[in-house]
């Protein structure tokens, strides 16, 4: 079973983008399957380590679009990426320094909740504007 399924209320309505989103959710799914079959320490530093690599080439494909398109909030957005670039990798030095138990509840949580707040709601403000520019 599944955290998180992918629904429309994710959807930013740009496909390449929505498809970035996709990733992150099975991110977050494989991480909650490894935590309830009690894996979850063999596990994360895979999750963890998909994850900074996630953000770092989906914010650059997003701020790419930005400055492409001249979007108005890409500063305000850009920083919105710099803050969680800077919480992934502490949570990548908590993980290294051994706190991996804990961990695992904390980046699944936090990482719920960056879907629910991020995506549904500075995400989606870009969406009309990246359409109108024709960008799929």
């Amino acid at each position: 079973m599944s955290l998180m399924e992918w629904n429309e209320k994710l959807s930013v309505g740009v496909p390449s983008i929505d498809a970035q989103h996709k990733k992150l959710v099975a991110m977050l799914n494989e991480l909650y399957d490894a935590m309830q079959a009690k894996h979850s320490q063999e596990a994360l530093g895979k999750v963890l380590d998909g994850l900074i690599s996630y953000t770092a080439s989906h914010f650059k494909y997003e701020e790419e679009l930005f400055a492409k398109t001249g979007y108005n909030d890409a500063s305000e957005h850009k920083k919105e990426h710099d803050d969680l670039t800077k919480q992934v990798l502490a949570v990548k030095k908590k993980y290294q320094e051994g706190a991996s138990t804990t961990l695992s509840i904390e980046v699944l949580n936090f990482l719920r909740k960056w879907l629910i707040n991020h995506i549904q709601g500075s995400n989606k403000k870009y969406g009309p504007h990246l359409k109108a520019k024709k960008i799929m």
